[in-house]
C-alpha cells in the first residue's frame, strides 16, 4: 500500500517535499515512480528510482528542480520539488513496480498506486 503526503498550496518559486510511504513490504523490492495529473490533462511521468541499483530518472520538465530520494529505514520515497511553477499544479501520485529491471518513466510499468496528494502553485 502506498500513501502520499506533503502536498500544499504554495507560491511560485516555493518548495515542497512530497512523501510516499510504502507499507506491507520492503521498499527494497520495488521501483518507485512519481507521476502527476493536472485538471483536464493526461497523467504525466515525473521521476522514478530503481529498487536495487538506485538508478534515477527525471522527466525533462522537472530536471534540475525536482529530486527523488529514498529512506529504506522509513520505507519511504521522497520527491523534493523546488522552484515551483503554476504549471506544476497537479495531483501527484506515487506507484510501485515489483520488477528487478531499471525503473521506467511509464505509468504502464506500475501495478500499485497511492491516492495522490494535491500540489497547487498560485500567488
Amino acid at each position: 500500500r502506498l500513501v502520499e503526503s506533503g502536498g500544499d498550496l504554495v507560491q511560485p518559486g516555493g518548495s515542497l517535499r512530497l512523501s510516499c510511504a510504502v507499507s506491507g513490504d520492503r521498499l527494497f523490492y520495488y521501483n518507485i515512480g512519481w507521476f502527476r495529473q493536472a485538471p483536464g490533462k493526461e497523467r504525466e511521468e515525473v521521476s522514478c528510482i530503481s529498487s536495487r541499483q538506485g538508478r534515477i530518472k527525471y522527466a525533462d520538465s522537472v530536471k534540475g528542480r525536482f529530486t527523488i530520494s529514498r529512506d529504506h529505514a522509513k520505507n519511504t520515497v521522497y520527491l523534493q520539488v523546488n522552484t515551483l511553477k503554476p504549471e506544476d499544479t497537479a495531483i501527484y501520485y506515487c506507484a510501485a513496480d515489483p520488477a528487478v529491471r531499471e525503473c521506467e518513466l511509464s505509468s504502464y510499468a506500475y501495478e500499485d498506486w497511492g491516492q495522490g496528494t494535491q500540489v497547487t502553485v498560485s500567488s
